[in-house]
């Protein structure tokens, strides 16, 4: 299959997503994107920056973390009115 095949293959199984799904996809998209250019980034950060992120999967692993769902429900709640 050559490049022109599969981004049609793509776009098409893009393009019978529900909206929720195509926002899911696109943003995985864009961090994959964003984290090919970005990938030594972790090198630039400082130790405590670098712990607070480890402290937070950590976190999360242990099922501490709040979901997406939660998290945009309750703002789309408090801003609903705005």
């Amino acid at each position: 299959m050559n490049a022109a095949e599969l981004k049609l293959l793509i776009f098409r199984k893009i393009d019978l997503l529900e909206e929720n799904k195509l926002q899911e996809i696109y943003g995985i998209l864009l961090n994959y994107i964003n984290g090919q250019k970005n990938i030594d980034d972790w090198g630039s950060l400082t130790e405590e920056q670098k712990q607070g992120i480890l402290d937070a999967i950590s976190e999360i692993d242990s099922g501490k973390g709040i979901s997406h769902e939660k998290v945009i429900s309750k703002f789309r709640k408090k801003y609903s009115h705005v």
